[in-house]
């Protein structure tokens, strides 16, 4: 799609492909769409030849009102695509049909994320006839108000027994990707919770440039571990794993707590962790920690029909500029 369009059912908006002008009004809609969130800069939205990448915009008069982003979801989920909306929710219909009638082959369904108080996207995948798959939770803790005296018992409960607890693999990389891949194998999660698959060299190289490693070893073998990543005056701690031979004796509370001493000690500020609703012990471990759940995330999911023949009475015009027909699932 080269060309702007009026949409006629909208009524108000033109729709084209993003350009790299666009990129400062952009920015301002995702941020204000997750609540500042997280803060988008102009210089993260930038025009793409990629035709698994597209971003729309809608227009009213000159103003970029409202946007639309199509992807894939990650090689994690590699038969879906990722749907973002920003922006007057009353753009969002005509944005997704223009994506709908141009999409991508090999893909079987649209997955979109958003949080359940971001009220324009979850009013838009309900409406749209998206399906409420999976439920993810994010929490912070004020670093300020943790005090790791409250684990030392169960840091010296655990000693007795072999266990001991440390800041860094050292070194043992081996060790440290077979346990973090028992613990892929093993977690709950949902497309939103899945990481990208990462061999022991991408790991290791991405702990080395941007994480911190804390362990716990039993007679010097590494049973259970977390990852820290700094991210300004926060940290986001992830992947925490404890062994099947050792669970339920408290090693990833301690694991954490000893990541939250070490975050609190380096004058970071808030600490943030999340997964998928289905992973109740690490909800009760991060809970003992201190942590407040915040509002839930949903993922929502549509399957892709095939696409259907002009006979099929569901099948709407969309205008002379896209594919003209697409149809109402």
């Amino acid at each position: 799609m080269n060309d702007s369009h009026e949409h006629a059912p909208g009524g108000g908006f033109t729709l084209r492909p993003f350009q790299d002008a666009d990129a400062p009004a952009v920015a301002r809609l995702v941020t204000d769409s997750v609540r500042g969130h997280w803060t988008y800069l102009p210089e993260r939205f930038r025009e793409s030849a990629d035709p698994l990448r597209r971003r729309l915009v809608a227009l009213a008069g000159p103003e970029v009102m409202a946007t639309a982003h199509l992807l894939p979801f990650g090689d994690a989920t590699p038969d879906a695509l990722r749907l973002d909306l920003a922006g007057d929710g009353a753009a969002f219909t005509p944005l997704y049909l223009a994506l709908l009638a141009d999409l991508p082959p090999g893909f079987s369904r649209l997955l979109g994320v958003t949080r359940e108080d971001f009220d324009e996207q979850m009013a838009f995948f309900g409406a749209a006839g998206f399906r409420n798959a999976w439920q993810s939770w994010g929490a912070h803790l004020e670093l300020a108000d943790f005090d790791f005296v409250a684990f030392q018992a169960l840091e010296e409960r655990l000693f007795l027994k072999g266990y001991d607890s440390n800041d860094a693999p050292d070194a043992d990389w081996e060790a440290v990707y077979a346990l973090h891949t028992r613990g892929l194998a093993d977690a709950p999660r949902n497309p939103t919770t899945t990481p990208e698959p990462l061999t022991q060299a991408a790991l290791r190289e991405m702990i080395v440039r941007e994480e911190t490693v804390f362990v716990v070893r039993w007679r010097g073998e590494i049973v259970a571990l977390t990852r820290l990543t700094p991210q300004g005056f926060e940290v986001e701690i992830e992947n925490t794993v404890t062994h099947p031979d050792h669970r339920s004796r408290g090693l990833a509370t301690l694991v954490k707590a000893r990541a939250l001493a070490w975050a609190a000690g380096e004058s970071f500020l808030k600490a943030g962790t999340g997964g998928t609703v289905l992973n109740l012990p690490m909800l009760r471990v991060n809970t003992r920690l201190g942590y407040r759940v915040e509002r839930m995330w949903v993922t929502w999911e549509r399957e892709l029909a095939p696409r259907a023949t002009l006979d099929d009475p569901l099948c709407i015009s969309v205008g002379p500029r896209l594919n003209p027909w697409i149809c109402q699932m």
